[in-house]
């Protein structure tokens, strides 16, 4: 019965069947919070567990059938490493190199999770079981960084890595629940499993003892997600990612070509915007996203995944990636970025996350060339700000009555240059994102390489020799 009125509403609105489960198991997370609340609250842990355990299977059923298996098996696998192999180096690396790596039919998650991207891969945006996975794995390989760092002393870690550090084992229940949660299973955000914790032991509320007020909050999140998806569903039929390839797109004016990137790149961001606001609302309504008292007022941020306020105002690529998928990018500066310190070189240790990030992905060569370009660009621009911090020329005029005009200029080169790197990461192979940039004549290379050449020269022109002496004896 639900699959005729599934392939009928997908009809009607012109999306895939496969988006359309998505989008309603992610708003089906209000009613399992609902009853979480109303029933579940005061109920004994095992009991909260089960229902999360459930749910989340559930959902993983109904987007994906029996492939559910996959992240069924990788979970128990996680679990039987924490159990056997302790508080060691070997039992981290064990889970990092079995949830990125294994082949599906014999093995397990990143391996497991690169097998999986390799077998199922196509040339175009699918929504599958890996999807859902990448998120576990993060989840997964985060809890074992959190139980090897529970054995360490705190004055070793890092303020977050003491707040996530686990003092013992988790139960095998803990960590189904913890995997399975439906506020997170699908999308994200990422969380801890100590936060996780708090929520079941009814520690995570602003009325100790008694459910959050949290209904208000979730709800403000969710219309602002719901609006985010409106206008996803409304723009985004106009600007297609296939149209890129066509040779009528190729025909406009070179001017036509680079706005079309740039909205297609605006309204594109939006799927991903809506399905984390919406899904942060759930996590909001059951209280996982409760983040203490700041000012005298209780915040509810904690599984924040979006800034949508400083995405939509930010004039700087920073800004934005400051912005977008917050938690995922928290995670790897804790697990990852954090960890290479013995590198000694910041740099190295951003280019290391990076190319986790790309191949937490996928294997498409696309993801490879967005990340890449995402180190240069904010390269160029961390140079860029230094130089109108540094040359009093540049920052008065920064200040003055030009910045409106100076504002809108940004936003322009902002968004123009946030699309030019989205179209590899979109259309994935070589030969669909090489046939658009040579279109478009390398525009977006040619600029930041000329930009990163010619910065160095305008800041011996308009930087005082002063502070130049200043800067290298710093």
């Amino acid at each position: 019965m639900a699959a005729p009125l599934l392939e009928k509403l997908s009809e009607s609105l012109g999306s895939p069947e496969t988006a359309i489960r998505l989008i309603l198991s992610v708003l089906i997370g209000y009613p399992f919070a609902l009853v979480y609340r109303w029933f579940l609250f005061y109920q004994p842990a095992t009991v909260i567990h089960l229902f999360h355990i459930c749910s989340g299977l559930a959902l993983a059923a109904f987007n994906f059938g029996s492939q559910l298996y996959h992240s069924a098996l990788c979970i128990f696998v996680q679990f039987l490493m924490l159990r056997l192999m302790g508080r060691t180096v070997t039992g981290v690396l064990s889970s990092f190199t079995f949830q990125m790596v294994s082949v599906p039919s014999s093995f397990c998650a990143p391996l497991y999770l690169m097998a999986g991207y390799y077998y199922t891969a196509t040339e175009e945006y699918d929504i599958k079981w890996t999807m859902p996975h990448c998120v576990l794995t993060l989840k997964l390989i985060g809890l074992a960084f959190d139980f090897y760092d529970g054995g360490k002393e705190p004055s070793q870690l890092s303020a977050d890595q003491v707040k996530a550090a686990l003092p013992s084992v988790p139960t095998l229940l803990e960590v189904f629940g913890f995997s399975y949660f439906y506020g997170g299973f699908l999308v994200g955000p990422q969380f801890t499993m100590r936060s996780y914790q708090k929520l079941v032991s009814r520690e995570l509320t602003d009325c100790p003892g008694k459910p959050p007020n949290s209904v208000v909050p979730a709800l403000k999140r969710f219309a602002l997600g719901f609006l985010c998806l409106s206008i996803h569903a409304i723009f985004s039929p106009y600007f297609p990612d296939t149209y890129l390839l066509t040779d009528e797109y190729e025909a406009q004016p070179f001017w036509y070509r680079c706005v079309f990137i740039l909205l297609w790149g605006k309204f594109m961001l939006y799927k991903y915007v809506s399905c984390w606001v919406i899904a942060e609302g759930v996590c909001i309504l059951a209280g996982l996203g409760y983040n203490g008292v700041v000012n005298g007022k209780h915040q509810w941020d904690a599984c924040a995944n979006m800034k949508v306020w400083l995405f939509e105002t930010t004039p700087l690529f920073g800004g934005t990636i400051a912005s977008f998928n917050i938690n995922t990018n928290a995670w790897a500066a804790r697990h990852v970025f954090k960890r290479l310190k013995f590198l000694g070189n910041k740099t190295l240790s951003h280019v290391a996350t990076l190319f986790f990030l790309t191949i937490w992905h996928g294997l498409h060569s696309g993801y490879i060339l967005c990340f890449s370009m995402e180190f240069f660009i904010i390269t160029v621009e961390r140079q860029a700000q230094a130089l109108v911090l540094d040359s009093p020329l540049l920052t008065n005029l920064a200040n003055s009555h030009f910045y409106p005009l100076i504002y809108v200029v940004q936003q322009f080169i902002h968004w123009l240059f946030m699309g030019y790197p989205l179209v590899p990461f979109c259309l994935f192979t070589y030969d669909k994102w090489l046939k658009v940039y040579s279109s478009i004549y390398f525009c977006g290379h040619l600029f930041f390489l000329v930009a990163y050449l010619i910065l160095p020269f305008l800041r011996i022109t308009l930087v005082p020799r002063k502070d130049q002496r200043e800067k290298k004896r710093d």
